[in-house]
């Protein structure tokens, strides 16, 4: 199961990865502007329609990795849509990838492995009881109400991005727990019982919130800002979760060590890769 997790984690991860990267080439080709007229000129794009394909299937993949595994392991493989969405967009939007961002790469990987393989995330519930999801819900949704109050538009533009960037992650890690134990209700109960369950609106609302989120954080400052605070923090809050409302068990002792060795390689390589993709050509 935990192996069948994986799998599906990091199918998820490059199906979101092609998503964006074909959503991106597709904007690239019509004039500026938004609403429905954008819409309605992306939707006559192949690439477009691949790119929603992608997103969707991401998704997909990602609630049948939740299902299988423990969340501390799903969440943190969605960091390798990072580097997955460079190796696909450079040649798609005919760039060239340099020698740092490969370097980057590297590190997000043998860092993403050696937090993981030192953690060994274990743990197979779907469902939490409400005695856990209401602490869990009143953080999150704290936290994320605080970053908008806190990021004001006369703030700086950096720390915004810093901040609305951590809300979204923390709004991403919330959806993926709401999102696995709805899927958990439907592999358990089908559609009915998926379709009564609140965790399946949950996750629909806190989705948009953090896309929402997202938009705005990119809005307000450079991606070196936004990019680690969202890739470390979906991860972390994830774990967190995991632990917290399913029982997740990760190793702790003096595997903290490599833990903090595989995060500090991670930052690097993802602060690297938002400092280097503005400079593709």
């Amino acid at each position: 199961m935990i192996v069948l997790a994986a799998l599906f984690a990091v199918m998820g991860a490059a199906s979101n990865a092609a998503g964006t990267a074909f959503q991106r080439k597709a904007a690239s080709t019509v004039a500026r502007g938004g609403g429905l007229r954008l819409l309605r000129q992306l939707a006559h794009r192949p690439a477009w329609a691949i790119g929603v394909c992608g997103v969707v299937g991401a998704a997909l993949f990602q609630a049948l990795a939740l299902v299988n595994g423990p969340m501390a392991l799903v969440q943190p493989l969605f960091v390798l849509e990072l580097p997955f969405a460079l190796l696909i967009a450079a040649p798609l939007m005919h760039r060239h990838l340099p020698g740092a961002a490969w370097w980057a790469i590297t590190g997000v990987v043998m860092g993403l492995a050696l937090v993981l393989g030192s953690a060994a995330p274990s743990g197979t519930e779907n469902q939490a009881p409400m005695v856990r999801w209401i602490p869990a819900l009143a953080l999150c949704l704290g936290i994320m109400g605080a970053a908008v109050v806190l990021a004001r538009p006369e703030r700086p533009p950096l720390f915004r991005a810093a901040v609305l960037a951590t809300a979204s992650a923390v709004g991403n890690a919330l959806t993926a727990a709401l999102l696995k134990s709805a899927s958990g209700t439907f592999s358990d109960g089908g559609p009915v019982a998926f379709l009564s369950s609140w965790q399946t609106y949950g996750f629909a609302l806190t989705g948009v919130s953090a896309i929402l989120l997202l938009e705005n954080a990119l809005q307000a400052g450079w991606l070196a800002a936004s990019q680690p605070a969202l890739t470390i923090g979906d991860a972390t809050v994830s774990l967190l979760l995991g632990v917290t409302l399913f029982g997740e068990e990760i190793r702790t002792g003096w595997w903290l060590l490599p833990e903090a060795i595989g995060v500090g390689l991670i930052a690097w390589g993802v602060l690297r890769l938002s400092r280097v993709v503005p400079t593709m050509h």
